[in-house]
């Protein structure tokens, strides 16, 4: 099916796992991935946070890597992406504040693209209005918030992920293998070994 037009949905601490791993995968089988956030412009950096699951009742969080834009949200039309990847961490929940942002996401929910969501993810999907009536995975805490958005949360394990049409999410990052090939299979893309 050819290489993808990928748009990112990045934000200050957004999840650096969530972030650096599906667009370092996206970007070596072919496919051109533009990492976006609102209020800064391709060459600015967004700072990133680590999510681990040592034992305690929730996840621990720690500073991550700065990651550097290599696109520009402001005057960008999401028709001329081919599908969408949302990564968690604490940007979703501030992210979903943005108008512009959230018609970004219905953009693609409306049109039937290709959508990757993770972890907290699912934040913008249910601010987004785009899950009623459909399965979505997410971060366990996020669980409300996809059933009061009219979505059934799919209780699945932390390292696996979810399909339904063309929307592919997962609780976390240990599910990336399970995630980023469901992603691909999604978009059509095929790796021959």
């Amino acid at each position: 099916m050819g290489k993808k037009r990928i748009l990112v949905l990045a934000g200050d601490y957004v999840e650096d796992y969530e972030l650096m791993v599906p667009v370092q995968a996206l970007m070596a089988v072919g496919h051109r991935v533009e990492v976006v956030c609102p209020g800064k412009k391709a060459g600015d950096k967004v700072r990133t946070a680590i999510h681990d699951f040592e034992g305690d009742q929730t996840y621990s969080e720690k500073r991550g890597h700065d990651f550097t834009l290599n696109a520009t949200f402001d005057g960008l039309s999401p028709a001329d992406f081919d599908a969408l990847v949302i990564p968690g961490g604490r940007a979703p929940e501030y992210l979903r504040l943005n108008d512009a942002v959230l018609a970004a996401v219905r953009h693609f929910a409306q049109n039937d693209k290709p959508i990757a969501a993770i972890c907290h993810g699912a934040q913008l999907l249910a601010a987004a209005g785009v899950i009623e009536g459909r399965e979505c995975s997410a971060y366990p805490a996020c669980a409300p918030e996809v059933r009061l958005a009219g979505g059934k949360y799919m209780d699945i394990a932390i390292d696996e992920a979810h399909t339904d049409g063309k929307l592919v999410t997962a609780p976390a990052w240990p599910a990336h293998p399970a995630w980023i090939a469901q992603f691909l299979a999604v978009l059509g893309t095929q790796i021959e070994l």
